[in-house]
């Protein structure tokens, strides 16, 4: 009988013994599994605020600067979609505002991912756009349209103005706005074509100076694209 009586008694300890094991190994999973599920969060804050810091002068004129000559640049191709004559003309505008009107976009994003101010919606686009700084006077050659005024073409951030290459002035704008048929068309081109070499300028600027691996990589684009456009616009301008 007390053999007996052993035996149960070890029996049962054995059994303890494993329901603590197998309680145990649940509860170290449960905690594996609630740690991994916080992991992820973590992870995810320590990527974005990588991103976000991984960014130098460079990038944030860059974008403060190319904002507005885009934001101009598709005003002059809504321009054309109702005064051009040249269907290749309107079939590069509207060409141009599908590129550069998401390009405004994801490079405002990137300003308040970095905390840095976002220049005004309404851009240097017209006459009276109410963008400071955007109306120095008409030299008379298409993105040189700044008079005599010292002031630089604006990105519409005080304290933040840096002068565009190839930005039109506001006399420049009103002119092309006025403008319609193969006129429009002349005038169009030839101030595109300015603006497009401003743009490709400011690009390289940021490929050589930047820090911000997509900023890097949007300014290559943009150097190759509007090269490409550069070399039909005149080829168009040539043939009208």
């Amino acid at each position: 009988m007390t053999r007996s009586i052993l035996r149960r008694a070890l029996v049962a300890g054995v059994s303890l013994t494993t329901a603590a094991v197998v309680l145990t190994g649940c509860g170290s999973d449960d905690h594996s599994a609630a740690g991994g599920g916080h992991s992820s969060p973590t992870a995810t804050v320590a990527s974005d605020a990588a991103s976000a810091s991984a960014h130098n002068a460079a990038d944030v004129m860059f974008a403060q600067m190319m904002i507005p000559h885009h934001q101009q640049a598709v005003a002059m191709a809504d321009l054309a979609a109702t005064r051009a004559a040249d269907p290749q003309v309107k079939q590069l505008a509207a060409q141009i505002k599908d590129a550069q009107a998401p390009e405004i976009a994801t490079m405002s994003g990137w300003l308040r991912a970095w905390g840095a101010p976002v220049p005004p919606g309404s851009g240097s686009a017209a006459p009276g756009s109410g963008m400071p700084g955007t109306d120095h006077g008409n030299s008379g050659m298409p993105g040189m349209g700044h008079g005599d005024s010292a002031s630089p073409t604006s990105s519409g951030i005080p304290g933040m103005d840096h002068g565009m290459p190839g930005m039109m002035s506001d006399v420049d704008m009103a002119r092309l706005a006025a403008a319609s048929g193969r006129d429009f068309d002349k005038q169009f081109l030839t101030m595109m074509i300015a603006h497009h070499e401003g743009a490709i300028t400011m690009a390289r600027t940021e490929a050589a100076q930047g820090a911000n691996s997509d900023a890097k990589a949007l300014a290559e684009r943009i150097s190759t694209t509007q090269r490409a456009e550069i070399d039909t616009m005149k080829s168009i301008l040539a043939r009208i």
